[in-house]
């Protein structure tokens, strides 16, 4: 049988994230709504005997029990959008912050059904044996549903048979360019497989060409995760263990005297990459796929999308993988269960997909409806993923509550010697000692593509 382009598209999402099933007891977060103190990372239910009832309840009118608690599309206008998607089924949707939903999970407080978080948010869970053993919850789902292996690996969280959570959503963070920025491409250089050289030779013709800086990047928004997610990876082949590295150091003298000449000085004020995309300001950028959706969709014939840059250690990229768990002193699981099953139908993946910006993380998703910057992104996210140098960095996990604290280590870092004009060494070791100190006062372990094992993540030696 020959697989529709749409389907190829999805096949390749879930191929991507075969690539980090080995690491699956570390990754992590993001949604379009993340600030930088997002972060990381039983009296459990027992699983039931495996045994299964003739008649299974109707979703629709158990999940109206249900209390649903997310971390994810928070925000009032993506709050509403959810609240619409569940209107059918009459949930009790809660937008919350992270620190809090993690905390009423573990007062015991006995008030929340299911939650929806990003990756990192459950091992704090799991380490409290606060969560249910979800694997005879996901036994039933996939009777008439695919999960992506690797993506429902994660949820074990390193365990053999403990799944922590349901696949819910994945995203990720792509380029965008205007196509009057084409002309200025580097001689030899395909868009679809550029460089983080090229992509700084780029800028560089776009401003001798216009006489102005259109390149941008997201500083005031999510730009800890151009950091640890793409820069340093694709420079060091890690993250956190390599911050300090004669690798890193290459990256910094780099970035402080190649690329940031070249980026427009109001990016420092940029949370969101779409908007300066579509007043003309920027004709480069880079962003979470969810803040850049409305370039894509207003303009779709004057944007294209594409993966992001190389470097020596490969093509650095973040993979946002958010699930669906249930407490463990969750007062009606069976709602619980009930919502997840609604939310992981191919139909409801499809929703979630087309008004909030989320892939699906089960197969045989209708995409033949699909909005022009849809289809872009979902294009992109494929490409970036299967790509042949593909480097997926996971997000930061274990840090509880102190996870906002990694993403000031590394924005110090960056703006100490791009934007101030430190040393590099001498800065780079000194945000490498409060990076270690973080992993030591925590107990986090690395994540990948850092090696990962016991014990706190340990920062290489300076150089």
């Amino acid at each position: 049988m020959q697989l529709t382009k749409a389907g190829q598209v999805l096949l390749a999402l879930f191929a991507a994230f075969g690539l980090i099933a080995a690491s699956c007891g570390s990754d992590s977060e993001v949604s379009s709504n993340e600030t930088t103190t997002t972060a990381a990372e039983e009296t459990t239910t027992e699983a039931t005997d495996g045994s299964t009832t003739e008649t299974e309840p109707d979703p629709e009118v158990m999940a109206s029990d249900a209390r649903f608690v997310s971390t994810q599309f928070a925000p009032v206008e993506e709050a509403e959008k959810m609240r619409e998607i569940l209107s059918d089924v009459g949930v009790d949707f809660t937008g919350a912050d992270e620190g809090p939903t993690i905390d009423q999970i573990l007062a015991g407080t006995g008030s929340i059904d299911v939650v929806g978080a990003l990756h990192g948010t459950f091992p704090p869970l799991a380490r409290e044996n606060a969560l249910t053993n979800m694997s005879d919850v996901l036994e039933d789902l996939s009777a008439d549903r695919e999960f992506a292996p690797s993506m429902v690996q994660s949820g074990l969280l390193g365990t053999d048979d403990f799944l922590y959570y349901v696949p819910w959503a994945q995203a990720t963070y792509i380029m965008a360019a205007n196509n009057d920025a084409l002309p200025y491409l580097p001689e030899g250089a395909d868009v679809q497989a550029i460089t983080w050289e090229q992509l700084g030779e780029w800028c560089q013709n776009i401003l001798d060409g216009e006489g102005t800086q259109k390149c941008g990047l997201p500083h005031a928004g999510l730009f800890h995760r151009f950091l640890e997610g793409y820069l340093f990876p694709s420079f060091t082949g890690g993250v956190a263990s390599e911050f300090r590295s004669a690798e890193a150091e290459s990256m910094m003298e780099w970035a402080r005297d190649s690329l940031w000449p070249t980026i427009n000085p109001e990016s420092i004020n940029y949370e969101f990459m779409q908007e300066p995309l579509l007043s003309g300001d920027v004709w480069v950028a880079f962003d979470h796929t969810a803040r850049l959706i409305d370039a894509f969709e207003q303009q779709p014939d004057q944007f294209i999308g594409f993966p992001a840059p190389a470097g020596p250690a490969g093509r650095g990229f973040m993979p946002v993988i958010v699930g669906l768990g249930i407490p463990a002193d969750a007062p009606n699981p069976e709602a619980g269960a009930a919502v997840i099953e609604f939310l992981t139908r191919p139909e409801t993946q499809g929703e979630v997909l087309a008004q909030l910006g989320f892939y699906p993380v089960v197969s045989d998703v209708d995409f033949s409806n699909l909005s022009p910057g849809i289809q872009i992104e979902a294009d992109v996210v494929a490409a970036q993923a299967n790509s042949s140098d593909a480097l997926p960095a996971l997000l930061p996990i274990g840090l509880g509550e102190r996870g906002g604290e990694i993403n000031e280590i590394f924005r110090g870092a960056f703006d100490r010697i791009v934007l101030d004009g430190e040393d590099i060494a001498t800065v780079l070791n000194e945000q490498g000692d409060l990076l270690q100190t973080l992993f030591d006062e925590t107990g986090a372990p690395c994540w990948a593509p850092d090696p990962s094992g016991d014990g706190p993540c340990q920062v290489t030696a300076a150089g």
